[in-house]
């Protein structure tokens, strides 16, 4: 019998290196072909099974297992079903299985599991490679799952259905008829699209003479649902003197996007190609250590951790390198001195909800930082864990109602008691997607919040 390992969509190479576990898995494909989990399936295989992503408390790194208490939602039974599914327990087609997709079903790709199992089981990277692989075992991609994936495709158009979407609000028949067709809860909101987006309406800098230079990267929400968010920032990047270049595609070709949206619903080549054009477009600042400054968590942080496994060579890194959130860079200068932002009072009370990545890679610290440096403004942090939108997890019918319940856990809660005039920050588009749906109350974005306080 021939041996070969599974063709991946995404490169594994990093675990091969992993080799204290006795199974990495192997399945039959064919009559006369054994497949092997590789690399992946030493990815797998990290979990140990210690069982803390089960602990029975409110800090359980796990969105799913704290709302449903059922360990079968665990990062450690998911990595438990998907090496049975590598080791041939479900058959030749092992990710078609009903086994393997209820296991992955509520994971909501927060990477909690990264940064807090001891040994460090990437479930939301697993989970895209199990789904890509899905797909082509499937053959055929869900509607609903390219609508989701191809946003940076058609977002330029969004604004011409905005009325659409103010109709489906209105008409609950409309929006069950879209819930029927596309499997988008009808209970759920639909976002409405900026009537001019960021990247039409920005003038770029000219460099001075010993300017301090960085690059501002608008992604897709942010160019086209808030683009008030990427112009705050400018505000606020200009206002510390810095002379600011924005990431822009090529002309004439549509605006660059980091390929989350692919990537998250399995479409790996898509997801590739996207951050192709990206890697071209920040090659030539990360190449002079010019920092480049993201506004959405999971865009931004892509940078630093998916595209390692996308196989783009070898200026991953040095993009990765330059890559911060906002808050990330201010607080960062901050620290060396060199921030010059002058900042008025703002005596207000002030609510803020960590988006999952920011969390995840330990970019909280460097909100609390820089909201500190406002004066009088009260700063609490919510203590909680996702939102529950994740992504376009909370538009699923299927999904709206533990989505709700994720965001009932602590979140919701906090901001339905909150004054009417306590500011609310999530810098996360779907954070602030779901907080509105939940509570009816608008959140900000940092960087809106520095813009107000601006001198």
């Amino acid at each position: 019998m021939k041996v070969s390992p599974l063709k991946t969509r995404l490169d594994w190479s990093a675990y091969d290196s992993s080799d204290n576990f006795d199974s990495f898995g192997s399945f039959d494909s064919t009559g006369d072909t054994q497949v092997t989990g590789g690399a992946y399936g030493k990815a797998v295989a990290i979990c140990t099974g210690k069982r803390q992503c089960q602990r029975n408390d409110n800090q359980v790194m796990c969105p799913s297992v704290r709302v449903t208490r059922d360990e079968r939602h665990s990062t450690q039974h998911r990595a438990a079903t998907l090496l049975a599914a590598l080791n041939g327990e479900y058959a030749p087609q092992p990710f078609l299985g009903a086994e393997l997709a209820a296991a992955m079903e509520l994971c909501v790709g927060c990477k909690g599991c990264k940064r807090e199992c001891p040994n460090g089981v990437d479930m939301a990277l697993l989970r895209t490679e199990a789904l890509a692989q899905r797909w082509i075992e499937q053959g055929r991609i869900p509607l609903r799952e390219r609508l989701f994936a191809h946003v940076p495709h058609y977002a330029m158009h969004l604004k011409r259905f905005n009325w659409m979407t103010a109709l489906r609000s209105r008409i609950p028949l409309g929006a069950r008829a879209m819930q029927s067709w596309l499997g988008i809860a009808a209970r759920r909101s639909l976002p409405k699209a900026a009537a001019r987006d960021f990247l039409s309406t920005a003038t770029p800098q000219t460099a001075q003479v010993n300017a301090r230079e960085v690059v501002l990267l608008v992604d897709t929400f942010s160019n086209h649902l808030d683009p008030k968010i990427a112009h705050a920032a400018l505000d606020v990047l200009q206002a510390a003197g810095y002379t600011v270049h924005i990431a822009q595609a090529e002309t004439g070709d549509r605006p660059l996007c980091c390929g989350r949206t692919f990537l998250s619903n399995g479409l790996i080549d898509e997801a590739r190609a996207e951050a192709a054009r990206l890697l071209d477009a920040l090659w030539p600042f990360a190449d002079r250590k010019l920092p480049v400054i993201g506004l959405e968590p999971s865009c931004l942080l892509m940078l630093r951790d998916e595209y390692y496994a996308l196989g783009l060579g070898e200026r991953v890194a040095a993009v990765a390198g330059s890559a911060l959130l906002l808050e990330e860079f201010l607080a960062r200068e901050y620290d060396a001195g060199r921030l010059e932002l002058q900042l008025k009072p703002l005596a207000q009370k002030m609510l803020v909800h960590g988006h999952c990545h920011q969390k995840a890679f330990g970019a909280m610290d460097a909100m609390c930082k820089v909201l500190g440096l406002v004066p009088e403004l009260q700063v609490e942090f919510i203590e909680s864990s996702c939102c529950g939108m994740a992504g376009s997890f909370g538009m699923e019918a299927e999904h709206y109602e533990i989505s709700m319940k994720m965001g009932e856990l602590s979140l919701f809660t906090k901001v339905r008691a909150a004054s009417a005039d306590t500011l609310l920050v999530a810098n996360g588009t779907s954070c602030r997607h779901q907080i509105l749906d939940g509570t009816q109350r608008e959140s900000h974005h940092l960087a809106q919040i520095l813009q107000l306080a601006l001198a």
